[in-house]
């Protein structure tokens, strides 16, 4: 197997019996595992025996560590990165890092392993493969109802908080007061638990059980009142602009959520036809 300077490595997102047999031996070859929370990282690393020596690496000190940690594997030592549960680079620090690493032709390479967002979408029905992932929402009402006005033509996927989710649905309710919600907490635990419903139901759940664990949501796209031959009329005013189909499939995904590589496929139709 060949080896590499650094290994980004993802952890169990609730159950420690997700985590694989490489990511193990991977924590447990290297030198040096840059973590989160060291206290975290611990437990994993007690559980299955690994004594390698840990790191504290996070956003507020992520820039710092870089100098160091080239020095380290410069010096010939191996690295690996965990967050404290998934796939480090989602919504978790490292971006920075491996940026540093690859200017400086160090070898990276990142195991396959959890993933909330993965997990979650596996077991809720969908139209298609398409959805937008915002990671976690703004903190602001304001810039989360643009949020939910901007891509109300596509199923969106997000990370929450227990304490935030009530007043997140409250704001969708305003919003979208007929849009359909998945939600999904403790995902891969004991009270694992999937709520599908419009989003009015979904809060009343909630408001009735008591919320804990991490959060997964998705808000079903909203059906497009655009029919086929509206688009078509409207593909061929932007046409008769000089407008590249490249320009028309991005105008119209931005206007009206079509999808941009039907439309694409429909400008050349259309031109073809002509």
């Amino acid at each position: 197997m060949k080896e590499f300077d650094f290994y980004i490595v993802p952890t169990p997102i609730g159950n420690l019996g997700d985590i694989t047999k490489r990511a193990v031996e991977v924590l447990n070859s290297v030198d040096i595992i840059a973590c989160e929370d060291s206290r975290v990282t611990q437990k994993l690393l007690n559980h299955f025996c690994i004594k390698t020596k840990c790191i504290s690496y996070h956003k507020y000190n992520e820039k710092e560590r870089l100098n160091y940690f080239l020095d380290i594997i410069k010096s010939g030592k191996k690295m690996a990165l965990v967050s404290d549960a998934g796939t480090p680079l989602i919504c978790d620090p490292g971006a920075v890092l491996v940026e540093e690493l690859r200017k400086n032709n160090i070898s990276v390479t990142a195991l396959p392993g959890a993933n909330a967002v993965v997990t979650f979408l596996s077991q809720i029905p969908r139209e298609d493969e398409t959805f937008t992932f915002l990671g976690f929402l703004p903190k602001t009402q304001t810039a989360i109802e643009e949020i939910f006005t901007k891509y109300k033509y596509a199923d969106i996927v997000f990370y929450e908080s227990p304490n935030r989710l009530l007043k997140t649905l409250s704001i969708l309710k305003n919003i979208r007061p007929e849009a359909k919600v998945a939600v999904g907490r403790e995902l891969t635990k004991v009270f694992e638990e999937i709520v599908i419903n419009n989003v009015n139901s979904v809060a009343e759940y909630f408001e009735e059980n008591e919320i804990k664990g991490e959060i997964v949501a998705m808000i079903y796209r909203e059906e497009n009142s655009c029919q086929c031959g509206d688009i078509d009329e409207k593909i061929k005013q932007l046409m008769s602009k000089n407008f590249s189909a490249k320009d028309i499939s991005v105008i119209m995904s931005e206007l009206f959520g079509a999808n941009k590589n039907e439309i694409y496929k429909k400008v050349l139709n259309l031109s073809n036809n002509m």
